[in-house]
């Protein structure tokens, strides 16, 4: 837990799960910056919040909680942030009600006077989000982008002068800097280029030729990662009735190929970003059609799954959340596929060498063996004993 302070008052804020070991902030200098700006902090006029206000790519709900009396309405593709915000307007003594929280998979208002954009690492994810808010900002709006200096380039300023209208930015403080685009209903308000798609080469074995479909903001939309190339060419060949989880699915190709390779499996597609999960449900579909046995979940890794109930989990773990390298989301990953696999079941990991992944799996399992490797990645196979 840390401290926010806001024009608005002090909020005892914290990420989602929470982690004693996790010194990480629910909120940062660029969050600081914009509601400053808002409040007509440091010679800025205060910016009217009484309309519709949307706050778009909301981290940890630092922005959503500090604005909660002005009713926001909070946009974001995370699970995880999603409960952080819930989390947070709780300890805060906010009335839920007072921020409704949409994902990046909603519709958006369909007017807003007050749009607020925490600019996302992924540039197709802002593209696509300003491309579906654009229609719902008028004239008289205002349009205040924030980020860290490193987070904001000129491509950045750039989507925003072509789909919002003139756009122009701040001087950085604390090294966070401030975006301000002016609404110009002379353009023209085009659909949202994503989701894009391709066909997998062939060598991938069952992913061979499989159609991807990847909206905007997942790992690799444009292109299929090199470590997941690697799990694909490695899979686990097996005939039994299983359960499988593709978790940290991305855009699904892991899942929709071990359905391929064993039409009697059931697979569960999960991921904690709703793009992600959209994404490997129309990959599913488009390979295998809409009864074909599997589900799709927006969720924290394996939380929900039933204790005992899966026979395989195919993972390919991030290491980063937003900007920071934490070892913690794979550690929990791990912990709860142990949780949910039988006994005899199996977790099989794709990770960069330097990761140290076996050194985690032997802790929680007992043993780890090397399925496969080269000089950059292993495949990691771990057994519930």
């Amino acid at each position: 837990m840390n401290w926010f302070s806001a024009p608005s008052g002090e909020f005892e804020l914290g990420r989602y799960p929470e982690d004693p070991r996790d010194l990480l902030r629910a909120w940062d200098a660029a969050d600081e910056y914009v509601l400053r700006y808002l409040a007509g902090i440091d010679d800025a006029a205060p910016t009217d919040l009484s309309g519709s206000v949307v706050v778009v790519g909301d981290r940890w709900g630092a922005l959503a909680t500090a604005l909660a009396e002005s009713r926001p309405v909070q946009i974001s593709d995370s699970f995880l942030g999603q409960e952080a915000t819930r989390a947070n307007l709780a300890r805060n003594d906010a009335d839920p009600d007072w921020v409704r929280l949409l994902s990046t998979r909603d519709a958006p208002p369909e007017r807003i006077d007050v749009l607020i954009v925490r600019v996302p690492k992924n540039l197709a994810l802002l593209e696509d989000q300003l491309h579906r808010l654009a229609p719902g900002v008028h004239a008289d709006a205002v349009v205040v982008g924030t980020g860290m200096t490193t987070e904001i380039h000129t491509s950045t300023l750039k989507l925003f002068e072509r789909i919002i209208g003139p756009t122009r930015t701040s001087l950085a403080v604390k090294k966070a800097r401030l975006i301000f685009a002016t609404p110009d209903p002379a353009l023209p308000r085009t659909p949202s280029p994503w989701p894009h798609g391709y066909t997998l080469p062939d060598g991938l074995g069952a992913a061979s030729g499989i159609v991807t479909v990847n909206h905007a903001g997942i790992f690799c939309a444009d292109r299929l990662d090199i470590g997941t190339r690697f799990l694909l060419r490695n899979l686990p060949r097996r005939v039994g009735r299983d359960r499988v989880v593709d978790l940290g699915c991305g855009n699904g190709v892991v899942g929709t190929a071990a359905m391929l390779a064993n039409r009697r499996s059931e697979v569960l597609f999960v991921d904690e970003s709703h793009q992600a999960v959209a994404s490997a449900r129309a990959t599913f579909e488009a390979n295998l059609g809409t009864d074909a046995g599997a589900e799709f979940v927006v969720g924290d890794g394996v939380t929900d799954v039933a204790p005992e109930s899966v026979d395989l989990i195919l993972n390919n773990p991030p290491f980063h959340t937003h900007r920071a390298t934490t070892e913690g989301i794979s550690w929990r990953m791990f912990a709860g596929s142990r949780a949910a696999l039988r006994s005899g079941g199996e977790l099989w990991v794709i990770g960069n060498r330097h990761l140290g992944y076996h050194v985690k799996l032997r802790r929680l399992f007992g043993n780890c063996e090397i399925v496969a490797s080269d000089p950059k990645f292993v495949v990691l196979r771990a057994v519930k004993k």
